[in-house]
């Protein structure tokens, strides 16, 4: 009989993982069967390769639909990736064993992949994360949250805020001898799986990935294998430990049978502590990888290490970090692990430490110390003969094909939009700033046309974690962007977000996606009741609608959604503009001025019709902010729907006596802030405001010379210094002529008569004879 031995580990754990080195080292199996896709069996060697550097992947992914995939990520310090390299060096046979997603990514199979793949994750490494437990667990947790989180839940009992700090003080923290922690995991799991009561939606799955993994253990013993090491998350301990149970294995080949089955394909790929930890939303994720890292490879001088790597980060951040605060610091992390009954220092002891001495209790550097050496910025990376990634390939034949090279150093490109090449170009670099590959900067382009587009290019290595996480959106660049951008639209709920999508969506060429955007922006478009959400929304679509023509780009559909826009605006425009406070009026006000400034580059009349009338019903509100109303009176009389005199009117009764001073203010900032040619050209305008000035008394005069000084200086310099001689002048009114330029003012002609006497010589004058002469 072989001698079979289960080995329950928390994944990316590095306690963990020492704890199954000591025992893989002491039992010497000659089989390792590891919780993992029997479908990449065949990569397992290049674990082994010199150029495979974790943190690194397994996809796994059907080529059919590329974005039914799922991903098995390993670090350094994870229990499988130890087994997998010890098993190698010492020539055993190693294989996964869990159900092969050949079965688990096929149609009809459980529940439907694309639910567990799209946020990256994939169904891989799915188990919950697990350790030794000491004699705490809790028969009477909730079952549901048992096994959502078993290690919360013995977390709580032991009295821990959560499962990762119970983790790193029972397990990550501890030296010495190992004991039999195996056998611990295994009674804790027991305990906690008969408090459990299984998800409907996943029960059918865990049952036939336990029988898979136990039909895999009796596999191994009759091809004759003596010494069996199974490795699987403890989870899975005591359902696995049944694999000779009487009656076990017909049991599990009638759950086998008949499960559906198609063709997947796998690679390796390079992976980020960034992406293994929790807040990245995979769910077998850490809280801190960079610190299980030092704890892998520096556990006798854990505190010190990472104290001093936390100083040499302060000092290249010019902030100060002296030898001497390192020594103090690493001596308050002892005394603080002392009083909470540790070893050595944990994470906590360490934080606390750093955050005293080194930090000076300031939050902005502690910052930085947990984003370098807590969460981490390490990279992975894979023998450049590996199988890669479906998007990983289709980069690399779309920079083939445009002839762009990722490569460090920097430099501009300008494209020009009417060459085939170049806006293929442009689509390119627009679909990967979609999947978080920003390869491309937009820059002013140099010379004339709006034909040309610049761009500066600067690549950066640890994109390429960016191009496999694609992968679970499609199998190429264009597909994951499209799915990327599908994502986007179906978690926005702000009309304005999703109409600056459709605006990326058409630079990068995406029409499909496109479509299902604009589908969505019309659903929440129509039953919105945000008026000044549509109101965002409209500049940019008209911006689309008027100049996509640019890149070729259909936009009719965008102009189909501003028409529907503009009435929804017009009609809701008066109630939105009620109760606004000083703020709310600005940028009510800006609002206004971008919808009209976008209703005007459409140049269509019915559409400036809705919106004129809009704007004239706002301009007779008397209880609305006055610079609101101000700008709606402006807009008005720009366009010519109000001649001078009807705007002079409006102008008199908003700075009439009957009208408290500061809605005066308010309403004569709405209507001048920008421009002074109203006052210049307007017949009358400046008399009024001028008299309404004059008869302020000076207290209210002292109050409101701010708000009239903030509006002027909005107003060009030329057009002050027009202003200020109008003043001058009798009757402190610009003169009659004015407006069409036939004023002649002698005074100031005659000061350049000496400056063209210089330029063009002296005056002739007549000779003795008639002549002229110089």
């Amino acid at each position: 009989m072989p001698d079979i031995r289960i080995f329950g580990i928390r994944h990316h754990g590095p306690g963990s993982a020492r704890s199954l080195q000591a025992a893989l080292d002491a039992f010497a199996p000659d089989c390792l069967l590891i919780e993992g896709p029997p479908d990449a069996d065949a990569l397992i060697p290049l674990a082994a390769h010199q150029g495979m550097t974790p943190p690194v992947a397994l996809l796994v992914y059907r080529p059919d639909r590329p974005r039914d995939c799922a991903f098995f990520p390993f670090a350094g310090f994870s229990p499988e990736w130890v087994a997998i390299r010890l098993g190698l060096a010492a020539g055993a046979e190693i294989c996964f064993m869990d159900l092969p997603h050949a079965i688990q990514l096929a149609d009809g199979f459980g529940k439907p992949a694309e639910d567990e793949s799209e946020n990256g994750e994939g169904t891989g490494d799915e188990s919950a994360p697990v350790a030794p437990v000491a004699d705490t667990a809790s028969a009477s947790a909730p079952a549901e949250a048992v096994r959502r989180d078993p290690l919360g839940e013995l977390a709580q009992a032991a009295g821990y805020p959560d499962g990762e700090r119970w983790w790193d003080a029972f397990v990550e923290s501890r030296s010495g001898e190992d004991g039999d922690v195996f056998a611990a995991i295994a009674e804790a799991m027991s305990a906690l799986r008969e408090a459990a009561d299984p998800d409907p939606d996943e029960a059918f799955r865990e049952e036939a990935r336990e029988a898979h993994m136990r039909s895999a253990i009796r596999k191994a013993g009759k091809d004759g294998f003596a010494r069996i090491a199974v490795v699987c998350g403890a989870w899975h301990v005591p359902a696995l430990a049944r694999h000779d149970a009487r009656g076990q294995a017909s049991a599990d080949a009638a759950t086998l049978k008949g499960l559906p089955k198609i063709k997947v394909a796998a690679a390796w790929a390079p992976w980020s502590y960034e992406r293994l930890a929790t807040a990245s939303g995979y769910r077998a994720g850490v809280l801190s990888p960079e610190w299980y890292d030092t704890l892998w490879n520096h556990e006798g001088r854990v505190a010190a290490r990472w104290l001093a790597r936390a100083a040499a980060l302060l000092r290249a951040e010019d902030l100060d970090a002296s030898p001497a605060s390192v020594i103090e610091a690493a001596r308050l992390a002892e005394a603080l692990a002392g009083f909470r009954g540790r070893s050595r220092p944990s994470l906590e002891d360490l934080d606390e430490a750093a955050q005293a001495t080194l930090c000076f209790a300031d939050a902005a550097p502690m910052a930085l110390i947990r984003a370098k050496l807590v969460i981490g910025e390490r990279l992975g990376a894979t023998p450049p003969d590996s199988p890669g990634t479906p998007v990983e390939a289709d980069f690399a034949a779309q920079c083939k094909r445009l002839r762009l090279k990722p490569a460090a150093d920097a430099g501009e490109l300008t494209l020009d939009l009417r060459k085939e090449g170049d806006l293929a170009r442009s689509h390119f670099l627009n679909r990967l700033a979609l999947i978080g590959i920003p390869w491309g900067q937009r820059r002013e382009a140099r010379g004339r046309g709006t034909f040309k587009e610049g761009w500066f290019l600067s690549w950066q290595p640890e994109w390429v974690v960016e191009l496999v996480a694609a992968s679970a959106e499609g199998g190429t660049v264009a597909e994951a962007a499209a799915g990327r951008v599908r994502a986007r639209a179906r978690e926005t709920r702000r009309v304005s977000e999703l109409s600056g999508l459709i605006g990326t969506l058409l630079d990068a060429d995406l029409a499909s996606a496109a479509g299902d955007v604009i589908a969505a922006l019309n659903e929440r478009a129509a039953v919105s009741a945000d008026v000044f959400d549509l109101m965002d929304a409209l500049p940019p679509l008209a911006e689309l609608a008027r100049y996509g023509s640019v890149r070729s780009s259909d936009t009719e559909p965008v102009l189909a959604i501003v028409r529907g826009l503009v009435p929804r605006i017009a009609a809701g425009l008066v109630a939105a503009c009620q109760s606004l406070d000083d703020e709310a009026a600005a940028e009510a006000r800006n609002r206004i001025v971008g919808v009209s400034s976008a209703v005007a580059l459409l140049e269509e009349a019915e559409l400036w019709q809705v919106w004129q009338e809009a704007l004239r019903a706002l301009a007779d509100q008397e209880h609305v902010h006055g610079r609101v109303v101000g700008r709606a009176v402006r807009l008005l009389f720009d366009a010519a729907a109000l001649d001078a005199e009807e705007a002079g009117r409006r102008l008199s009764l908003a700075l009439s006596r009957a009208t408290a001073p500061a809605a005066a203010g308010a309403w004569i900032e709405g209507f001048l802030e920008d421009s002074g040619t109203v006052l210049v050209h307007g017949q009358g305008l400046l008399a009024i405001v001028d008299d309404w000035l004059s008869g302020l008394d000076e207290a209210l005069f002292v109050e409101l010379l701010p708000l009239v000084r903030r509006t002027f200086a909005t107003i060009p310099q030329g057009e002050r210094r027009a202003i200020g001689e109008a003043l001058r002048r009798p009757g402190g009114a610009a003169p009659e002529g004015i407006a069409d330029g036939t004023v002649f003012d002698g005074e100031r002609a005659a000061k350049v008569l000496p400056i063209l006497r210089l330029l063009l010589g002296p005056e002739p004058v007549k000779g003795a004879n008639g002549g002229e002469t110089a």
